[in-house]
């Protein structure tokens, strides 16, 4: 059956006409489709300085104002760069949705072959963490659909984390995957909410001179547990570097009980096909898994 209301076709001449359309002192400027267009938002380069960047469904549409108000009151109190909001659009051209305009960050997308040294970046990834969890989050968002829960309980998921392992049937130790699932719904963040920016993936970490230079897309970004956030430990990390991290992010046992919780739902979706994902970090969710399950 076909979609009521199909999502749009974005492409650059769409952002081109917007762009002309509300902000015409732009309009001259060459737009092209960006090296970091992601899952979530489509993403054009604007001239050498900026970029266009369009979410690609209604869920996504509610984080660019969420964005707009607190990426400012962050970006001076963290240690590495974050997206700075220029302006902001309106829907248009049958677009149905606001969108964004943000200052150019220069950098490479992270991967093994960008980062000089994997602790060093561990250490750096960590210190950022930790800066954005001592800012004061008093009237920060909380968590729900805008951050699909970042932030919040385990227990959205339960449902879906029990099927994708009953999905996997005999290809996993489903009664390691079943204990990892449940310590981490056992225990909760009990502390104040901190500021959590809940997608750190490497997609999202961008690397200049093999150094950790800027973290972007806040989209996922809320208030409340921050668990979410140390999930990269067993995507990127691994060996000497995960340890660094680990040590370093200083986070309790129990909410690293969480992490691993979190890790192991998003990796099983994706083994089980539940989910579809351009992320690179999730493109061989069985080494995750395996990982996962043999530290048990």
């Amino acid at each position: 059956m076909q979609e009521k209301n199909p999502p749009p076709m974005i492409d650059a001449a769409l952002a081109r006409s917007l762009v002309a359309d509300q902000f015409p002192h732009w309009a001259g400027l060459p737009l092209e489709l960006g090296p970091r267009s992601g899952w979530d938002n489509r993403t054009f380069r604007l001239g050498r300085h900026m970029l266009v960047r369009m979410p690609s469904g209604a869920a996504y549409a509610q984080q660019v104002k969420k964005e707009h108000r607190w990426l400012p009151q962050l970006a001076p109190l963290l240690p590495l760069a974050i997206p700075r909001p220029l302006a902001m659009g309106s829907p248009g051209r049958a677009y149905p949705w606001h969108w964004s305009v943000y200052g150019w960050i220069e950098g490479d997308t992270a991967g093994r072959g960008s980062i000089a040294d994997m602790d060093e970046f561990a250490a750096s990834l960590a210190r950022f963490l930790l800066a954005l969890r001592r800012i004061d989050a008093s009237g920060g968002p909380a968590p729900g659909l805008h951050s699909f829960h970042r932030g919040g309980r385990l227990v959205v998921y339960d449902r879906e984390t029990r099927q994708a392992i009953a999905a996997l049937g005999r290809h996993i130790d489903n009664d390691a995957a079943t204990r990892i699932w449940q310590a981490g719904l056992a225990s909760a963040w009990n502390a104040e909410p901190v500021w959590v920016h809940g997608d750190i993936s490497v997609g999202n970490l961008l690397v200049r001179q093999g150094q950790l230079h800027a973290v972007i897309d806040f989209g996922q970004m809320t208030t409340g547990d921050p668990a979410c956030d140390a999930v990269i430990a067993w995507t990127l990390f691994e060996g000497s570097s995960r340890k660094v991290f680990q040590e370093e992010l200083a986070l309790d046992a129990a909410t690293w009980l969480r992490a691993r919780a979190w890790a192991l739902w998003k990796a099983m979706i994706v083994a089980a096909g539940f989910v579809k994902t351009n992320a690179e970090e999730w493109s061989k969710p069985w080494k995750v898994i395996r990982e996962l399950l043999a530290a048990q």
